[in-house]
């Protein structure tokens, strides 16, 4: 098994068991010295997608998942590893238990463009149920669409 770091709607819990359905939670932590932003917005969505970019003093908080080999393809294929939309990387997450290695997915486009409000309520929503703070699901859900 890897550990994978969810952010954005894969902090959803109930969404995670469908898209890696072997793959247990193992916890919580935060990507120090990055932050959430949106990018992509002329894929064709309905507005821009969640990634994250290092930005010095900010913080972005994870679920972290063992992700079992059977389910890194379905993994990469919902986020569009073939299609070249997001990328796999590898960081170090802060947790309770010490600091670990973790692979999440990146988008490859610039920064810029707004979510839809749709999305980035899905997403303050999978925040909040994964025991985000409150501070980071009120401003999650504050953000401009």
């Amino acid at each position: 098994m890897s550990l994978y770091a969810a952010y954005g709607s894969n902090l959803d819990a109930r969404l995670m068991t469908r898209r890696a359905p072997h793959s247990p939670l193992r916890g919580t932590g935060w990507l120090d010295g990055w932050r959430l932003t949106f990018g992509g917005e002329q894929m064709g969505w309905e507005g821009a997608l969640a990634t994250v970019v290092e930005a010095p003093g900010e913080q972005v908080f994870v679920g972290l998942y063992d992700i079992a080999e059977v389910d890194e393809e379905s993994m990469d294929r919902w986020e569009g590893v073939p299609l070249g939309i997001y990328r796999r990387t590898t960081l170090r997450v802060h947790t309770l238990d010490g600091d670990a290695a973790a692979w999440l997915y990146v988008l490859n486009d610039y920064e810029g463009g707004l979510p839809s409000a749709r999305y980035l309520g899905e997403l303050a929503d999978a925040a909040e149920s994964a025991g985000a703070p409150y501070d980071y699901v009120m401003e999650l859900r504050k953000r401009p669409c």
